[in-house]
């Protein structure tokens, strides 16, 4: 059954940054829950996980550091998804990526020959690097051997990112909507929502929230595949993912799954619903000729096509759930 919408829910305030309604949102949760007749999740026979990943403030809203054309609706669009299928939705699962001003991917880290850091959205290639074009302020051997990495892994070259999502700050926060409607979930659904960190250490980039794009680095251990997150997904009978950006972390994280799965057990691939309009891709950089790595996208039109062909299940947030 479909369920109405709350109160408490202004869907034209998605956009906005504000401080979440708890003592609001809480008390009409058990109202609700009762009028509604909503049993708790632990009594789904049809186990249920919604996978938002990134929907941070950061990526999600207008004037943030990296803000995704398309977020505020695609946002719109999974909260009433959200609302409306919360009867069936067993737990809500979101991914926060995480960072600190020192790190790879953030101008700091990096210094021309004048001493200048990078302008957000500059490519550093290895071949910048070894030429001293640009040079690491700190980690000079493990920088060079990441960006080698990362180029030969065919997947992404070093794009240096607005400072983002830092720990501490506002950018770093769930999009306040989103915030109050897994609060909603809890209470109404008597489970809490689970929370996944990704992104902290310096040496690494982590867009997929199972596993950061280069794992070592000059011998030295910088990440690792997050097996514990995805057993904890593959309890779930269904698991809807949608997210920001659909270039970026959302295809990663897409990317992992599919390979893992492929490796283990090819049946479950069917498990994976892709909220295709709840997600939407980082505009390509105003180079000329644009290199194929940089065509974002292009490479999410291109991902969404080869999740669909491996078996996973590509939805839109009108559809019901397990429709």
């Amino acid at each position: 059954m479909f369920l109405p919408l709350p109160g408490f829910l202004d869907i034209h305030r998605v956009g906005e940054l504000y401080l979440e309604r708890v003592a609001e949102v809480s008390a009409e949760a058990f109202r609700y829950a009762a009028e509604n007749r909503v049993r708790p999740a632990r009594e789904d026979p049809i186990r249920v996980a919604a996978f938002g990943i990134d929907v941070q403030v950061g990526f999600c809203l207008p004037g943030a550091p990296l803000f995704v054309p398309g977020a505020v609706d695609d946002t719109a669009r999974a909260l009433l998804w959200l609302y409306t299928n919360m009867a069936h939705i067993t737990e809500l699962v979101f991914s926060l990526d995480t960072h600190r001003v020192f790190q790879i991917f953030h101008p700091a880290w990096w210094k021309d020959a004048e001493g200048r850091p990078p302008e957000p959205m500059t490519v550093i290639t290895a071949k910048d690097v070894r030429s001293g074009r640009w040079r690491p302020t700190r980690h000079p051997q493990e920088s060079l051997s990441y960006c080698e990495q990362l180029e030969a892994s065919g997947r992404y070259v070093l794009n240096i990112w607005p400072y983002h999502s830092l720990l501490g700050g506002m950018s770093h926060a769930l999009v306040p909507a989103m915030y109050e409607a897994s609060l909603f979930h809890a209470l109404v659904r008597d489970t809490p929502t689970r929370f996944d960190l990704k992104g902290e250490n310096p040496l690494t980039e982590s867009y997929s929230v199972m596993s950061p794009e280069v794992k070592e680095v000059k011998g030295q251990r910088v990440g690792e595949f997050n097996q514990g997150l995805m057993d904890h997904l593959m309890t779930f009978d269904r698991v809807y993912v949608f997210g920001q950006a659909s270039s970026h972390c959302v295809l990663s994280t897409l990317r992992d799954l599919q390979q893992y799965l492929e490796r283990t057990d090819p049946s479950k691939l069917s498990r994976i619903h892709i909220l295709e309009d709840a997600m939407s891709p980082v505009p390509a950089p105003p180079l000329s000729p644009l290199p194929a790595a940089l065509d974002f996208p292009r490479l999410a039109k291109e991902a969404l096509e080869s999740f669909r062909a491996s078996g996973m299940r590509v939805v839109r947030t009108t559809d019901g759930v397990g429709e």
